[in-house]
C-alpha cells in the first residue's frame, strides 16, 4: 500500500494556539489578514481551516458568511467554540458539500501543503468560486536547496506534503481558470492570490 501519512493535530488541538507551530503560523495569519480583500456580506470558505483562527479574524474586520473544513475533528471543535455562527465541517478539501459558485472568496492557510490531491482542490476551488471570486493560499516560502531536500526527506518517507512556489502555485492552478492577482512573501511566508476567471 502507497498511501501517504500525513501529520497529525488532533492531539495537539486544544493547545495548539499557543504551541510553537501556533506561534510559528502567526505570520502566515498576518499575511493573509492583511492581504484578504474583504466586503460587508461577502461568503467565505477556509478549506484546512484548524481551530479557526482566520475565520476569526476575518469576521473581526467585515461582517462576512464564513464557513470552515478541516478533517482533524479535535481542530473542528476549536473552530466551533471560536467562531459559534459559522458553518464548521469535517470533509476533504476536494469534496465539500457545496454548492457550485458558492463563495467569494476561499482561503487556505499553511494548509495547501498538506492537501493530498492538489488537482482535486484545484477543481473543487474552480466549481466552489463565484467568477471573479478569489483563493488565497499562505504557505511556506523556502530557498531551493532547502525545499528540495524537505520535499525529496518527505517523498523518500512517504509523508503527504510539497512545498511549492508562488509560480508553481500558479501553473498548477492556471488550467482550472485561475490567474495570478498578486503575491507577497515575508521572511518564510509567502501568500499568493489567484482569481477566477
Amino acid at each position: 500500500m502507497n498511501e501517504k501519512k500525513d501529520f497529525k493535530f488532533d492531539k495537539k488541538a486544544e493547545k495548539y494556539d499557543d504551541s510553537y507551530e501556533g506561534k510559528l503560523s502567526e505570520k502566515f495569519y498576518t499575511l493573509v489578514n492583511e492581504n484578504v480583500q474583504l466586503t460587508d456580506g461577502m461568503t467565505i470558505l477556509e478549506m484546512g481551516c484548524g481551530t479557526g483562527t482566520i475565520l476569526h479574524r476575518l469576521s473581526q474586520r467585515c461582517s462576512i458568511s464564513g464557513y470552515g473544513i478541516d478533517v482533524e475533528e479535535k481542530m473542528l471543535e476549536q473552530a466551533r467554540k471560536k467562531c459559534p455562527d459559522m458553518q464548521i465541517i469535517n470533509c476533504s478539501c476536494d469534496n465539500t458539500p457545496f454548492e457550485d459558485s458558492s463563495f467569494d472568496v476561499i482561503v487556505a492557510c499553511m494548509a495547501y501543503h498538506h492537501f493530498p490531491d492538489k488537482d482535486g482542490f484545484s477543481k473543487e476551488c474552480a466549481r466552489l468560486l463565484k467568477k471573479g471570486g478569489r483563493l488565497y493560499i499562505a504557505d511556506p516560502k523556502l530557498p531551493l536547496p532547502i525545499r528540495k531536500v524537505l520535499n525529496t526527506a518527505l517523498d523518500i518517507h512517504k509523508i503527504n506534503g510539497r512545498i511549492y512556489t508562488a509560480d508553481e502555485m500558479n501553473a498548477n492552478f492556471s488550467e482550472y481558470g485561475f490567474k495570478r492577482a498578486f503575491d507577497k512573501s515575508d521572511a518564510y511566508a509567502q501568500i499568493i492570490c489567484l482569481e477566477r476567471i
